[in-house]
């Protein structure tokens, strides 16, 4: 059985969603705002998070922020009807998917089955993520082998995509937009030059002769190598 959690104001939605989430197997726990959707965030460290980006206390935009600053668990978000630019902001913000308002109850079960099978289990920061990395999301660095990797905040972010997307290859264009977010402002050289630093205090603080994860793929972009 999977542990959702859903971030939802609307006491009918919540209900009749929590619902239909628990006639598929799914074990549902709801915040009514977001300032306790991050509390039972860090309580329950659930398998899925359903998040509204229209919150009290902190919106949903703010919650996504602090969740992918914690792990890398599949969010899927729910926007207004009409904002599409919503969709758009979310996928770039770190959102795994997106259903606008009113949606079909049958479509966000198949979306939610969707993002279970495609993930194995999230990591957060307190965990070890591989055999020796840990993200420091709070200092905004990483341990290494034991050893504290100061990171810049562009450093860190490019690091935190690169975990995030754990085995599969970030492309250099997808970097640009996550990391620098302006694909067309920024050149290609400056991702190149920002990998290698990150590479380079790495492999400053870990012991010799062991390889950093973090590596290049020819033509492509770039990838966290798991163990």
């Amino acid at each position: 059985m999977s542990g959702l959690l859903m971030v939802e104001d609307d006491d009918a939605l919540a209900a009749a969603l929590r619902t239909l989430l628990a006639q598929d197997g799914h074990d549902v726990v709801r915040a009514p705002n977001g300032r306790e959707g991050l509390r039972l965030l860090f309580a329950r460290r659930p398998d899925l998070l359903l998040l509204d980006t229209t919150l009290p206390a902190l919106d949903g935009w703010q919650v996504l922020e602090r969740t992918r600053d914690l792990t890398d668990l599949p969010v899927l978000l729910m926007t207004p009807a009409g904002a599409p630019a919503d969709r758009v902001r979310g996928l770039r913000a770190g959102a795994d998917d997106c259903l606008s308002k009113p949606f079909d109850h049958q479509e966000l079960l198949a979306r939610v089955d969707a993002l279970l099978r495609r993930t194995d289990g999230a990591h957060w920061a307190t965990q070890a993520t591989g055999t020796e990395l840990h993200l420091v999301p709070e200092r905004r660095s990483a341990v290494w082998h034991g050893g504290e990797v100061r990171l810049s905040a562009l450093e860190y972010d490019l690091l935190q995509t690169l975990v995030r997307n754990r085995g599969r290859v970030v492309t250099t264009e997808q970097l640009l937009t996550r990391v620098w977010g302006a694909a067309e402002d920024t050149g290609r050289g400056r991702v190149k030059f920002a990998v290698h630093r990150v590479r380079r205090k790495l492999q400053a603080a870990g012991p010799p002769g062991v390889a950093v994860p973090v590596e290049s793929v020819r033509g492509m972009g770039y990838r966290y190598r798991v163990p």
